[in-house]
């Protein structure tokens, strides 16, 4: 208990202050319910940080000990404090994906869109990192915005398809995500060729993905396929044979609704194929 007595005696508010690990943030990460509740019961601080800023409620949320964030946020935890890399919890739990850490720091009044810097990702890119589609729409149905700009990454929708979550690529979609969001001009469509997905290309294009895009080295999605893929044969499927009238329609008419996509087209009186066809779910 040396660490601990320790972290109490340099403690001083209720900021935290600059440590290593502490008692607290070992039995928050391994879920050690009762020691984390003694410690606090004894005066230990919930919001006690280690040297990179990493508080015990941080160290909880990365572990996916939903009892111990419970625990700590009762305790006064600060739900959205920040790491020395600017993430909150909900960061940190939305990367897990654990689906319970997500809802009860939402319910605590996490912040679904805190500001970012160069150095950090929203909670919806790392839900979407982490291919977690129940937490991507749990997330998007508390207000995350669709379009928050990661300096490396780009969107949430290049995030998903670069990492090949095609569950998380038709939540965003549905969602009313810009399908042609660019970063560098690299739109989510030259992800998918990348990684030579046609279910993801198929997805994509019918959703108004723009199959001549060129990124900055001039190239569009269809130069990164293989020639002798199904990708690529796609890609070229599609350049040969302008889209339908019925799929240009289906486009407009997402693009004009946008968000609202959803919403509106479940309460038109047409049959359940025409909006599964509208939605593409």
């Amino acid at each position: 208990m040396m660490e601990f007595t320790a972290a109490r005696s340099a403690f001083n508010g209720d900021s935290g202050f600059w440590s290593e690990r502490t008692e607290v943030h070992k039995a928050a990460c391994q879920g050690q319910v009762s020691e984390l509740q003694s410690l606090i019961q004894r005066g230990a601080s919930v919001n006690i940080v280690a040297v990179d800023s990493i508080t015990p409620l941080h160290e909880a949320a990365a572990s996916g000990q939903t009892q111990c964030v419970r625990l700590l946020l009762d305790a006064g935890a600060q739900v959205d404090a920040r790491n020395v890399d600017g993430s909150t919890p909900l960061c940190e739990a939305c990367s897990i994906g654990n689906f319970e850490c997500v809802r009860l720091l939402l319910e605590y009044g996490a912040k679904v869109n805190p500001m970012l810097t160069s150095r950090t990702t929203s909670p919806l890119h790392e839900a979407c990192m982490g291919g977690n589609a129940d937490c991507v729409r749990l997330v998007i149905a508390k207000g995350a915005s669709l379009e928050a700009y990661d300096l490396y990454y780009g969107t949430p929708l290049h995030v998903a398809c670069a990492k090949r979550h095609l569950e998380c690529v038709k939540v965003l979609l549905n969602a009313g995500v810009q399908v042609n969001a660019a970063r560098l001009h690299e739109t989510p469509l030259h992800h998918a060729a990348k990684s030579n997905n046609v279910d993801m290309i198929e997805l994509l294009v019918e959703f108004g993905a723009n199959i001549y895009a060129r990124d900055k080295y001039d190239r569009k999605p269809v130069d990164y396929t293989r020639p002798d893929t199904s990708s690529a044969q796609y890609l070229q499927l599609y350049e040969s044979n302008p889209l339908s009238l019925q799929q240009l329609s289906r486009i407009a008419l997402r693009m004009l609704l946008g968000v609202r996509a959803v919403d509106v087209v479940v309460k038109l009186d047409i049959p359940n194929r025409i909006i599964s066809y509208l939605l593409y779910q």
